[in-house]
């Protein structure tokens, strides 16, 4: 929808900037699984943005510590991000910022966890090839954003969407904490929303 949009002339990309939430270690961004590639064949291969204004995690780089600071630091520069665009998984990550007992708030390498391995596995040959880590943009970032919005369809999502909205703030549960934003537009199809 986007591409037909700019192709009709309705809508240019010249003036944004793009920084997606996350990338898997070890994969460049030539890699078809990449979120870097994703992005290229999805979108800004199709459209008017400046590459240069288009980051993605480095899932490469020889100092991931150091890879993730200058991020957040690229995200600062640019005066934060208007608009978060976030899925949900089905333990109620976002990002890869997944379960665990504190909210991480920089950008920052995570191990992933089964659930996740196993839900990516259906874009990998075998389950041995889906990456183990990532880097993911920090609840810092996502949180800063003006406005969030949450999207989720199916019934998979739908506990950690119940959880998400009306459980208690919980870094087990990481979008738990977009309860505390003053702009969040949540959109489901019904599934998603069939526990609420």
């Amino acid at each position: 929808a986007l591409i037909a949009k700019f192709e009709a002339g309705a809508l240019s990309f010249r003036n944004v900037s793009s920084f997606n939430l996350d990338e898997y270690i070890g994969l460049d961004g030539t890699h078809d699984q990449s979120y870097r590639y994703f992005m290229n064949e999805n979108l800004f291969d199709h459209v008017d943005i400046d590459k240069a204004l288009t980051h993605v995690p480095s899932g490469t780089g020889a100092d991931h510590e150091a890879d993730a600071k200058a991020y957040d630091e690229a995200i600062q520069a640019a005066g934060g991000t208007d608009v978060q665009v976030l899925g949900i998984g089905n333990n109620g990550h976002i990002g890869f910022n997944e379960p665990a007992d504190v909210f991480i708030k920089g950008t920052h390498v995570v191990d992933l966890t089964d659930s996740t391995i196993d839900a990516n596995k259906r874009f990998f040959a075998r389950r041995e090839d889906v990456p183990k880590q990532a880097i993911t943009m920090g609840m810092g970032a996502i949180m800063s954003a003006r406005k969030v919005l949450l999207l989720a369809n199916g019934k998979a999502k739908a506990e950690a969407i119940r959880a998400t909205v009306r459980g208690d703030i919980d870094p087990h549960v990481p979008a738990s904490i977009l309860q505390l934003h003053p702009d969040v537009v949540v959109l489901l199809d019904k599934d998603a929303a069939s526990l609420l």
